[in-house]
């Protein structure tokens, strides 16, 4: 891909110019009126557009795509959406890891896909399950389920295995095991906030490796990218609407992580909505000794108050531990408001 070019626009924009100078880009700034809010997007020639994904599926059914490198992609690598019967296997997706907004695989208002043996390696999130965002995400209500993802490595991302941010349409029946997640900031990542919508349930991550990462577990109903509305982040129960994210049922099963150099999970509900039936069984998460990294690197959040311990930080969430294992910091448990925790 040509993504060099478009990345260097991108952080022109954010670094020198920021909106139309000459007589020819205020022209087409016209043409664009929403271009200060888009994540590509500037006020000059060569930063106006939105930076496109490198291979893109867009309604289509019955579609494979095997053994193939895709490399230097401007944005999202391989995106598929409003899709049916999909296969991904044994492929090899390289950016490098500070190419922006550059995931590996995206996911998005999808059914039943497959996706095997990949090498992904980049500048974002590694495999991303998506279903839309907001009142647009919820008005066209296309979930994304029945999604199997097994024995692929994740390096140098944002997140392993991710869920979200965009979650309106739904993410539901979704089963991860047997992965590497090797150096990513964060392994099992799910993230949202109130404004994204949707409901979140039935998953299971099971027989997974994480090493050298920040925090190898968050589920974060606080993440903080696409919203500057303070409601959106406040501590004080909110009113449920159809706007307000759920998270449910998932499991945990069997993963083990080492070297964490944050924390050793990050697991936060809303007040109005906490977490429910989260299981996490036969785990261990064990935090670094050295090269130890911000607490608050853990997730990207916004809102929540600070914390010094590096255990697993627990807020407005209901769940049961078994055979659950947390090495290198005092306080393995770090409980704020909200928690119910039953330890079998």
């Amino acid at each position: 891909g040509q993504g060099k070019a478009w990345w260097e626009a991108s952080s022109y924009k954010r670094e020198f110019q920021k909106g139309p100078v000459s007589p020819v880009e205020k022209r087409l700034s016209l043409l664009n009126p929403g271009y200060e809010g888009q994540s590509g997007g500037g006020g000059g020639r060569l930063s106006q557009y939105l930076r496109p994904p490198l291979l893109q599926i867009i309604r289509s059914e019955q579609v494979c795509v095997e053994g193939i490198t895709l490399t230097n992609s401007p944005f999202w690598t391989l995106h598929s959406l409003y899709s049916n019967n999909l296969l991904f296997k044994d492929l090899s997706i390289i950016n490098p890891k500070d190419a922006p907004n550059t995931d590996g695989i995206d996911i998005d208002s999808c059914q039943n896909v497959q996706i095997q043996g990949c090498k992904i390696d980049v500048g974002d999130d590694g495999i991303a399950l998506k279903s839309g965002s907001g009142e647009d995400g919820i008005r066209t209500n296309i979930p994304t389920n029945n999604v199997r993802i097994e024995h692929c490595t994740v390096k140098n991302a944002h997140g392993g295995a991710v869920i979200g941010s965009e979650t309106a349409g739904g993410i539901f029946d979704v089963k991860v095991s047997d992965c590497l997640f090797d150096g990513t900031d964060r392994g099992v990542r799910i993230k949202t906030r109130r404004g994204r919508g949707g409901k979140i349930t039935n998953l299971v991550f099971s027989d997974i490796r994480m090493q050298a990462n920040l925090c190898p577990l968050t589920l974060n109903m606080y993440y903080r990218c696409g919203s500057d509305t303070d409601e959106d982040f406040s501590l004080m129960k909110q009113m449920v609407s159809s706007t307000t994210p759920s998270l449910s049922d998932i499991t945990i099963r069997n993963c083990m992580a080492t070297g964490s150099r944050s924390s050793a999970g990050f697991i936060v509900g809303l007040p109005e909505e906490p977490i429910t039936g989260l299981h996490i069984e036969n785990c261990s998460f064990g935090v670094a000794s050295k090269s130890l990294e911000p607490v608050q690197d853990s997730e990207m959040t916004q809102g929540l108050p600070e914390v010094s311990e590096r255990g697993i930080r627990m807020r407005n969430v209901h769940c049961t531990l078994q055979g659950v294992e947390v090495t290198g910091t005092g306080q393995p448990l770090v409980i704020e408001e909200g928690v119910t925790v039953c330890e079998l």
